[in-house]
């Protein structure tokens, strides 16, 4: 491997890059080195330059890409590194696929689903053309099921499509707000057991949000006949969203009339839906391809201070347009429908990383008026950089074919109908070594474990070079660091550092909003950002972050409140002290009713191999160290129903909370057999219940023991994190890592795995 290229790389970056990216052999082992596949990308992408001049030198392009693909300044979305001079070549991250109201339509599309993600991509919906649940079916005088029954039947499907491969495919799902199922859409994940493979939103209307500030009903309507069959207090209703999104993230929102009002092509039709993260708005059978600029490499040090390099900005933008913009014409696109209105319209979205990291090197806050005006000022840049680009493309390949029925057909020619939009980079970031999106810091020092279950304390590569510039540099203080997850109360850190280092719940969330807004006003598509809440915020605290990203002009909200859902199975290390009198009474009810949950617990994770695929068990205990309860998920090879799971989770941890002896529990589970066994470390595994028993018993029977003959044994997760190391919301499916809430998305930092595909 190139030596320059290999410094580059962080040993995460590389990690993650040869779990997913990399070429690999009949046996999983990687095949290419980094930079074999940043070359194979350039070269495949620069290859469309011969579509418009066959004596075009298609090296220069390449070598062009390369540089800015291997110095990580620009990266372009995961399907495309992935996929791009390889077989299958699908190079898009984003789709919209109709879905009309007939069962016709309805399973084509699910087949249409399954064929996208099966190549990678993610899919979005609009689900408001489905007539409401129980109205009459006249073509066979049923009844019809309305929209959220449909719904579990795509999230079934993508479950099914799922198993296994590097990229799972993922959903949104939109319903508009005067639908007259609007209420039971709302409520329908308001258990995170249900439909997990789709996001949801809430398609708002401008007619809508007057209504709520003006206290009204508003009309709910049939899709059919246009016509009212109810109405709804606005207030009432809005209400409800904001406290579904407090209890639990979903739904999102989004401004429907608002994303409309800059369709470029509204003769095309409108838009009703976006992609699975919500920054990309398309028309039905649209893609887009997305790539993003890592500013926090787009900096230079000018003597004691680092300064944006505006002319670096400049030609990475023009390069990433051009890329872009080869990246439609190389693409094998998975439908026929697709291809035809990718071709026509040529959307691509460019948008940033690293924003949070320039700022600390420029040593602006985040949340402050300087980090706004930087926001608009670079995204301004870009956005200006990359029209000129698309332009002096239209005048060599022509602008794009549905340019004359576009809102740009009285200007200078476009070769793109749209040109930036603000994406989750969340494995983008990793690779790149910097911070997602926009997004703040989501800690300064946190704990990971690595492969030999030893615990590191990770750092913020700009903290730690500030702190041994400023010589306050010791592994003591980072691991102080970890265990508070702020600088907030740290004598040791100067205030100076304090103001500019500060993490997504230092921040509160008007500045997200703020800082949302800010990128907005220069993006053409959407921002894909989480607004941050702390565990403490109330309903009324999301209602006032809802209302002024309407009033922003922001095109959609995405909230995630710390701790929000009900079984997080990751937990900071924080008790809470319990009268002596609580305690006794639990005693007393023990045997007949389970203990109460108390507010936090901790735990352990134990990962083993059964025949249906790696399963990671955790074992909770409560404050006072007793066995609490048990949370069970299988890896990506699965094979045993999740609800199966479930289940003897569910019951095993009824057992615990009530009291019972623990032998009689490993004694129940122990041999309980299936067909497909295991060997794991030399032992038997029976199946997946029989693995339950086992690490009950390691966990809970063998710790003193383990602990006197070594104190490494205990096999510790980031179940055991120590800091409240941002928004971490579940395991991860494929390392057991911390799953983080992060741009409308859950995604591990461990290894790259992305929820949203």
């Amino acid at each position: 491997m190139d030596a320059k290229l290999h410094n580059g790389l962080s040993a995460n970056s590389i990690k993650v890059l040869e779990k997913r990216y990399l070429r690999k052999d009949a046996g999983g082992r990687a095949i290419e080195s980094p930079e074999q596949l940043f070359r194979r990308v350039a070269n495949n992408i620069a290859s469309a330059d011969l579509l418009y001049d066959p004596d075009f030198n298609i090296k220069k392009s390449e070598d062009e890409f390369y540089g800015i693909i291997s110095t990580l300044e620009f990266l372009p979305n995961s399907p495309t590194l992935m996929n791009a001079g390889r077989e299958l070549q699908q190079l898009s991250a984003c789709f919209v696929l109709p879905v009309e109201d007939s069962m016709e339509s309805i399973f084509e599309a699910i087949k249409n689903t399954a064929l996208i993600h099966r190549s990678g991509g993610g899919t979005g919906f609009s689900f408001s053309k489905l007539r409401p649940k129980n109205s009459m079916v006249k073509t066979t005088g049923g009844i019809a099921s309305g929209p959220v029954s449909f719904m579990k039947v795509f999230d079934a499907a993508t479950q099914a499509v799922k198993q296994g491969g590097t990229r799972r495919g993922a959903n949104m799902g939109i319903l508009r707000i005067d639908h007259p199922d609007i209420l039971e859409f709302i409520k329908c994940k308001e258990s995170d057991k249900d439909i997990t493979n789709f996001n949801i939103s809430v398609a708002l209307t401008e007619d809508f949000m007057r209504k709520v500030e003006r206290d009204e009903e508003y009309d709910l309507i049939e899709p059919h006949t246009k016509k009212s069959v109810g109405r709804l207090k606005a207030r009432e209703v809005f209400d409800t969203i904001l406290k579904m999104a407090w209890k639990n993230g979903e739904p999102g929102i989004i401004f429907i009339d608002r994303i409309n009002k800059s369709n470029p092509t509204p003769a095309l039709g409108a838009i009703e839906s976006t992609n699975p993260c919500g920054e990309q708005p398309l028309l039905p059978y649209e893609s887009c391809n997305l790539g993003s600029v890592n500013l926090s490499r787009l900096v230079r040090r000018q003597g004691d201070k680092f300064e944006i390099n505006w002319e670096r900005l400049r030609d990475v933008t023009h390069l990433a347009v051009h890329f872009l913009d080869n990246v439609i014409d190389m693409n094998k696109f998975p439908l026929v429908q697709i291809e035809k209105m990718t071709m026509a319209n040529r959307k691509i979205g460019l948008g940033v990383m690293g924003f949070a990291e320039m700022l600390i090197k420029l040593g602006v806050p985040y949340n402050s008026e300087e980090a706004i005006e930087t926001a608009e000022k670079v995204m301004s840049f870009i956005l200006d950089e990359a029209k000129k680009k698309s332009q002096a493309l239209s005048l060599r390949r022509g602008p794009f074919p549905n340019f004359a029925n576009s809102i740009y057909a009285d200007g200078p020619g476009l070769r793109n109908a749209t040109l930036t939009t603000i994406a989750p980079t969340g494995t983008l970031s990793i690779i790149a070594d910097t911070t997602s999106g926009i997004e703040p810091l989501f800690a300064i020092s946190y704990y990971r474990e690595v492969m030999d279950k030893t615990k590191l304390v990770e750092v913020n590569s700009a903290f730690e070079e500030t702190a041994k510039e400023k010589g306050f540099y010791s592994e003591k203080l980072m691991e102080k660091i970890a265990e508070k997850g702020s600088l907030h109360d740290i004598e040791e850190v100067p205030e100076d550092v304090k103001r500019v280092f500060v993490t997504a719940h230092d921040i509160t969330p008007i500045w997200h909003i703020r800082m949302q807004a800010a990128f907005q006003k220069h993006t053409d598509n959407a921002v894909s950002k989480t607004v941050n809440f702390p565990n403490t915020a109330t309903p009324d605290d999301v209602r006032e972050v809802y209302l002024l990203a309407y009033k922003m002009e922001c095109k959609g909200v995405t909230i995630y409140r710390d701790g929000s859902r009900e079984e997080q199975v990751l937990y900071i290390n924080h008790t809470k002290e319990k009268p002596a009198e609580e305690d006794a009474k639990r005693e007393e009810k023990a045997r007949t009713s389970p203990r109460p949950r108390p507010e936090v617990t901790r735990g352990t994770t134990t990962k083993i191999l059964t025949g249906c695929g790696n399963l990671y068990i955790t074992i909770n205990e409560d404050e006072n160290g007793r066995p609490f309860e048990i949370f069970t998920q299988m890896g990506k090879a699965g094979g045993c129903a999740a609800s199966q799971l479930e289940a003897i989770g569910r019951l095993v941890s009824l057992a615990l909370r009530c009291g019972l002896d623990t032998h009689s529990i490993i004694e129940q589970l122990t041999g309980i057999r299936c067909p497909n066994p295991s060997w794991e470390k030399g032992g038997r595994i029976f199946s997946c219940a029989d693995a339950i028993a086992k690490a009950i018993e390691k966990r809970l029977l063998n710790r003193k023991a383990q602990e006197e003959t070594d104190p490494k044994a205990e096999e510790t997760t980031p179940q055991k994190t120590k800091a409240k190391v941002g928004n971490v919301v579940g395991v991860c499916p494929d390392c057991g890592g911390a799953l983080q809430h992060v741009e409308g998305c859950m995604i591990c930092k461990a290894c790259g795995y992305s929820k949203c595909g």
